[in-house]
């Protein structure tokens, strides 16, 4: 394992990652996405700022407190009163990842939209709507709705 390990970390990453791909079930590619992720990140918030490209001022305006609640939220957690905001917003972050290029994403959420009356994900949340994104995100990926 310790060699396999080594002859793809001395690989570019796109040379890996295609390797992997071919290699592996797309379930398992997500999780090891995922996983990256939470590495990467301390925290959800983090995570949910870095794949959302936001930066700590922006998530004090969309949240509407002070860039260094932010900062504390980041360092010492997420205050009660928004676990669940965060908990809604980390899991439409993980259906985006899941299904839309990494890339693609900060477009995406801040790309007004007819079915949201032209408002965007961050417009819903900063009105405080985080539940409202992840019914949105759940219904842009329910394919077994879609017609042939």
């Amino acid at each position: 394992m310790i060699t396999e390990t080594a002859k793809l970390l001395n690989l570019a990453p796109n040379e890996a990652a295609r390797i992997l791909v071919q290699s592996a079930d797309e379930a398992w590619i997500f999780e090891l996405q995922r996983s990256l992720d939470q590495h990467r990140t301390r925290t959800d918030l983090d995570r949910i700022l870095a794949v959302w490209d936001l930066r700590q001022s922006d998530a004090a305006e969309l949240f509407h407190v002070s860039r260094q609640a932010i900062g504390k939220w980041r360092t010492q957690g997420v205050p009660k009163n928004r676990i669940e905001a965060i908990s809604d917003l980390s899991a439409s972050t993980d259906l985006l990842v899941r299904h839309l290029k990494r890339e693609r994403i900060p477009a995406v959420v801040r790309r007004p939209s007819p079915q949201l009356g032209g408002l965007s994900l961050l417009d819903l949340l900063a009105g405080g709507h985080t539940r409202e994104i992840l019914v949105t995100c759940r219904s842009m990926f329910q394919f077994g709705d879609a017609h042939a």
